[in-house]
């Protein structure tokens, strides 16, 4: 079972994100057509009896999209069926799984559970992985104060799905999206001449001004981004005797942030680079390099 507080889906997937959702496995069902094999081999009144099953040991992520995508499919399905369907799981996202599992089970009409068979597993498989490469991260950072970020490095169209897998990795959230933090990256930094000139940018645009990031690749910057008294410095691409020093010139009132190459092998060093930080890593392989997990749908006459 997960030892951390697992984000409730309904809440997560709340308004903006849940439009995105539902748009991805529209679009998900949509890439694979009508299923004319399906079609052919099944009529309108024939039922199926599926079963989700992990095929490792695994946290499960992504098991509430199963039942959005069966009644996503439903209304988007191109050939006539007879009756409902029903959905029974028997875990929960953040829970661990042994391998055999049943996660869930699924009843319906035949043409109906193999047009959601593969977008459900990729949908869980994908998410799942992302979850688990997430807790691999976590449990290096166990014992320090510093916590674990994901980043906007994630597959276009996915950003909350995969955002959530991270949270029930035991992961937090970076900004989900441009609006929820002001960051000032190389690029906004050397078009405005210098990290103090971009500041004063940021906040003659906005009252109140949003929090501010600055990402610092020196000292020299990190100093200059202190001066400002900016919420939060990225400290981008550092090495560890850079990173050691940067953390002593940043006071308390600001928060830190290392990024840029962070692996399983180098991460508890740079968690314990300092007694005071840094307060963050971000990590953006969590979301465009975790390996998916494996699980498959068992299926039979109903």
């Amino acid at each position: 079972m997960s030892s951390h507080t697992v984000p409730d889906f309904d809440t997560f997937f709340a308004g903006q994100p849940r439009e995105h959702l539902l748009a991805a496995i529209d679009l998900a069902l949509l890439e694979d057509g009508p299923d004319l094999t399906s079609d052919a081999v099944f009529g309108p009144v024939d039922r199926l009896a599926a079963q989700i099953v992990a095929k490792q040991q695994t946290l499960v992520a992504g098991l509430p999209i199963a039942p959005l995508v069966m009644e996503r499919c439903a209304a988007l399905l191109e050939s006539p069926v007879v009756g409902g369907w029903t959905w029974t799981p028997h875990t929960a996202d953040g829970d661990e799984l042994p391998s055999g599992f049943i996660a869930a089970d699924i009843e319906g009409p035949a043409r109906l559970v193999l047009k959601a068979e593969r977008v459900i597993l990729n949908f869980v498989c994908h998410l799942s992985g992302i979850a688990n490469l997430t807790r691999r991260y976590t449990r290096e950072l166990d014992g320090t104060s510093t916590r674990l970020l994901d980043t906007r490095k994630t597959l276009p169209g996915l950003r909350f799905p995969e955002k959530y897998a991270v949270l029930v990795g035991g992961g937090q959230n970076h900004r989900r999206t441009l609006a929820e933090m002001l960051m000032l990256k190389d690029n906004h930094i050397d078009a405005a001449g210098s990290i103090t000139a971009a500041v004063a940018a940021l906040r003659a645009a906005y009252a109140p001004c949003p929090p501010i990031e600055v990402e610092c690749r020196t000292l020299d910057e990190v100093r200059e981004a202190v001066a400002c008294t900016v919420d939060r410095i990225m400290l981008d691409n550092m090495d560890l005797a850079l990173l050691r020093e940067s953390l002593t010139v940043v006071p308390p009132g600001i928060e830190t942030e290392a990024s840029g190459g962070i692996t399983l092998e180098t991460l508890r060093q740079l968690a314990e680079a300092s007694p005071h930080g840094p307060d963050f890593v971000s990590v953006g392989r969590l979301t465009h390099s975790a390996p998916v997990a494996d699980f498959s749908m068992r299926i039979r006459k109903a």
